[in-house]
């Protein structure tokens, strides 16, 4: 391993410990006597009949653990439902049912998943408290489909869009309109009862009305935005009749619209941002800083096409090889945020491997720069790898196998070249989902 290699090793390392859900949720859990703090609200234990714990999410699981320790012998019961592959040797009570679903794509095991939480939800009294854990992939992990719309239209229409390179907020505005939990609607299920949210953001700027589908914020989206966006991504010809029913019944009005700000539904709700993107980055930083690299935190609100980011990637260190700008070398550049990828190909990756590809060959004369692209829940697209590193020599490696870089760029196939230079980076799951980090370091 190169010394470059190990740095970007401990960089790495820094900044999903900063974002570790744990500790996350047990900063925002705390007994004084008898009152329980949680995110800045108290709740009085002699007034509570049940604590109702619902964690969602890729991080659910050591949410969920964390929310368990913090809250002892309170009486807890509820559902936790995590990734296929997330729940692995977990050690939670059988209070807590927990459920492995499909994500980026919803399954039949989500789609029950979602019905129990519906289930539990009309049971609550005013004596109960609604815990809910949230973190990045709920959206899917959580498909409450509305009445017409199957679980199939549904995912017809999270795979048009995720192909179209729509943008997580597009996604949700028109997953909230297809669902019975987005879009503040769980907030409004869970009355009468008080509901906290603690969220570990998986969005570019944390909006609440968007991670996970905002089922406890106010939604200023409306079917008519959610009709918009399948037409600006040319699917709203393509859609499921049933899906184009409901919409079309939304815009006349036939069908209320998602809770809005001023909703009565979220009087007694409270969301905290417990870890973020921005977390991430500036742990990044500080570790580089540590290593001594001169550091600058570049954005966390990176977005756009990852052969685009690629391309301002190789200006960037270019600038800093020549003329030192924006930082002398030895420079670290720090961003984070959420790429997109309009698939024309045929290939395998992720939004981080295309943009590690894409930045190989635009790094090419520059064979000591390394750049790593990684999406900190350990899953780059429907892969086995976290994301990559590559530096100015992975085209020209890659070349020497018999591999074409711009054609398999061209095929969206970034996987199987990067794994055959040993460019990959396998993290398995972080237990953690915070968007991206890249890290470019210029000796």
């Amino acid at each position: 391993m190169s010394i470059r290699h190990a740095h970007l090793s401990l960089i790495q390392a820094a900044a999903l410990r900063a974002v570790d859900p744990y500790p996350a949720v047990r900063r925002h859990i705390s007994h004084r006597g008898d009152t329980l703090h949680l995110g800045g609200v108290s709740w009085a234990m002699d007034d509570v009949a049940r604590i109702i714990v619902i964690a969602a999410g890729k991080a659910a699981v050591p949410m969920a653990q964390a929310a368990v320790d913090a809250l002892g012998h309170a009486p807890l019961s509820g559902i936790v439902v995590t990734k296929s592959g997330h729940a692995a040797q977990h050690t939670l009570p059988e209070t807590l049912r927990v459920i492995e679903a499909g994500h980026p794509v919803p399954d039949t095991a989500g789609l029950a998943a979602a019905e129990a939480v519906i289930t539990l939800l009309t049971t609550t009294t005013a004596r109960d408290r609604v815990l809910l854990l949230l973190s990045g992939g709920t959206s899917a992990l959580l498909p409450a489909p509305v009445d017409g719309v199957s679980l199939t239209d549904l995912q017809a229409i999270t795979e048009g869009l995720l192909r179209a390179g729509a943008t997580i907020g597009e996604l949700n505005a028109v997953r909230k309109h297809l669902s019975r939990l987005g879009g503040g609607q769980l907030a409004r299920l869970a009355q009468p009862a008080p509901v906290v949210a603690l969220i570990l953001s998986d969005v570019v700027g944390d909006p609440l009305d968007v991670i996970a589908s905002g089922p406890t914020a106010p939604d200023p989206t409306t079917y008519a935005m959610a009709q918009a966006i399948l037409a600006r991504y040319s699917l709203a010809e393509r859609m499921p009749s049933a899906v184009s029913t409901h919409l079309a019944a939304g815009i006349a009005g036939r069908i209320a619209e998602t809770p809005k700000p001023g909703d009565p539904a979220f009087a007694q709700v409270s969301n905290v941002i417990i870890g973020s993107n921005r977390l991430a980055a500036q742990a990044a930083v500080a570790e580089a800083q540590r290593l001594g690299y001169n550091t600058l935190l570049l954005t966390t609100f990176m977005e756009g096409e990852a052969r685009e980011v690629a391309k301002v990637t190789a200006a960037l260190a270019k600038g800093i090889r020549a003329h030192g700008d924006p930082v002398q070398p030895p420079a670290c550049l720090v961003w984070g945020g959420e790429t997109t990828v309009t698939v024309r190909g045929q290939g395998k990756g992720g939004r981080n491997q295309e943009l590690a590809l894409a930045a190989a060959l635009a790094l090419e004369g520059l064979p000591d720069v390394t750049l790593l692209a990684l999406a900190t829940d350990g899953t780059d697209g429907p892969t086995d790898a976290a994301g990559a590193i590559v530096n100015g020599r992975t085209a020209e490696l890659a070349r020497a196998a018999g591999w074409d870089p711009a054609a398999t760029l061209a095929d969206n196939n970034a996987y199987p070249l990067l794994d055959a230079v040993g460019a990959l980076l396998r993290t398995g799951p972080t237990g953690t989902n915070v968007n991206d980090i890249a890290v470019l370091l210029v000796p």
